[in-house]
């Protein structure tokens, strides 16, 4: 911890989901080494989640029951995406719970939220506090989305309009929803306070915005977003994975069978497939994809979570009948958590199959490893999707765009493509060559020591006297 004569006490309060509790903590903890008094808030089973740290202060915050929510749940993570909206409902009852806290902590210089509690900012100024919107995705989906005023009230009302690439890009992209992607995150909004509503009043009551990324990557959207919001938009780098955070796992019983495993493979062969904490599939799209997998011959590590396919329906069904015996010796399926980082990290993991949530994005490119891009239908996957595929570190499953259908014979084309073909070997050049972007700590450290001082020699404008 360094000594700081600048010390502020800033509250961190992320969504209740572990891709933004995560990153959320990535940055407090720089920020508590920076000599900075954190309290990161959140409620209680999330808190349990996190390692304890010496320099930041847990404060838990309850979380009140709603009808519709089951109870004593506390994260996306253990919904069905339908019942996600109970969930934000219970979130907003957490207003005055941050009211008490704020007014019994009259040092707080700044609050560091998200944009699903709208209300955060708000409330912050109400006290004295400035406001920083952390976006733990990429400055493009932002991007995507517009100015306030758009996202108020603008022309895109249904979901069929944001399956276009935006008037307001002055780059060329092709980043855009697929239809059932916008529909399947259409189910995870509160009809009482829609995601883009919640976005645009983060937006408008902020004092700076700040995105996970950094202007080696996305310099074009930064520029763009300080032109629609008018106010400081900062990249805090991709908040890359520590050597020492890589080999706390060395010792674990399962790293050393998975380790063994991987020994035994050739170098850059196997293909890496993991969908995070909170994508479902129908059985008969995990099937299929399963088929596709199997067809493309090549050595591969399928991590799949203990968690319903659908409300109801167990993960025993989630493989097709005889899969696992088809693929014995070549394929292994694990169930359960898996060490991520140390799988990606192998020399003889040539490839990523991945729903495209952006931690698990940017853990494979710090490491260089090409994306087969399979997208959830949710939150900004397809954005991110579409934005890797452009920028040609992976490419994506051909997909139906209203149904999100697909075939096993594709799956296992783009697989054999982006692992062992020759057409697709720019695309792992290019990964390779992203390594330096995401996983340098010390340049994307740059970013955040430039987000520090802007804390620190913060001079709000003033308001009406």
């Amino acid at each position: 911890m360094e000594k700081n004569d600048n010390r502020l006490h800033i509250a961190i309060f992320p969504w209740l989901a572990y891709g933004h509790v995560k990153p959320f903590f990535e940055l407090s903890k720089f920020l508590a080494q920076k000599g900075h008094k954190i309290s990161f808030i959140s409620t209680p089973k999330n808190l349990q989640r996190l390692p304890k740290h010496p320099h930041i202060d847990f404060v838990s915050f309850p979380l009140p029951h709603v009808d519709g929510l089951p109870q004593g749940t506390e994260s996306t993570s253990e919904l069905p995406i339908h019942k996600v909206p109970f969930l934000k409902k219970a979130y907003d009852k957490l207003v005055p719970s941050l009211t008490q806290f704020l007014n019994e902590s009259t040092d707080i210089k700044w609050i560091v939220h998200d944009f699903l509690c709208h209300w955060a900012p708000r409330v912050a100024t109400e006290h004295g506090v400035n406001s920083v919107f952390f976006c733990i995705t990429t400055a493009t989906s932002l991007a995507f989305f517009g100015p306030p005023s758009e996202l108020l009230g603008g022309s895109r009302q249904r979901p069929e309009n944001f399956t276009v690439v935006p008037e307001w890009f002055d780059f060329e992209s092709d980043v855009a929803y697929k239809l059932f992607e916008i529909k399947g995150h259409w189910e995870c909004m509160d009809e009482d306070a829609t995601d883009v509503q919640r976005l645009a009043e983060t937006i408008q009551c902020c004092d700076i915005v700040v995105s996970r990324t950094s202007p080696e990557f996305e310099s074009d959207s930064l520029n763009l977003l300080r032109k629609l919001y008018g106010k400081p938009v900062l990249p805090i780098g991709f908040l890359p994975i520590s050597p020492q955070d890589l080999h706390s796992v060395s010792g674990d019983e399962r790293w050393g069978t998975l380790s063994q495993w991987l020994d035994s493979k050739e170098e850059n062969s196997v293909l890496y497939i993991a969908f995070g904490t909170e994508v479902s599939l129908t059985q008969d799209l995990m099937h299929e994809l399963a088929h596709g997998i199997e067809k493309s011959g090549l050595p591969f590590i399928w991590v799949i979570k203990d968690r319903p396919l659908v409300e109801g329906q167990l993960g025993s069904e989630i493989i097709p009948p005889g899969f696992e015996t088809r693929v014995a010796g070549r394929g292994l399926v694990w169930r359960g958590w898996a060490p991520q980082l140390s799988i990606l990290a192998h020399s003889s993991v040539g490839g990523f199959l991945t729903h495209c949530g952006w931690i698990s994005v940017i853990e494979a490119l710090g490491f260089g490893k090409p994306l087969v891009l399979f997208a959830g239908a949710s939150a900004d996957l397809g954005l991110i999707s579409r934005l890797l595929h452009g920028n040609r570190v992976g490419l994506e499953v051909p997909r139906n765009e209203e149904t999100g259908s697909f075939t096993s014979e594709s799956v296992s084309e783009v697989i054999r493509q982006v692992v062992v073909g020759e057409d697709a070997k720019s695309v792992r050049i290019n990964a390779r060559a992203a390594k330096e972007t995401f996983g340098d700590v010390d340049m994307n450290n740059k970013w955040l020591e430039d987000f520090n001082m802007c804390l620190e020699t913060w001079l709000p404008t003033p308001g009406p006297v």
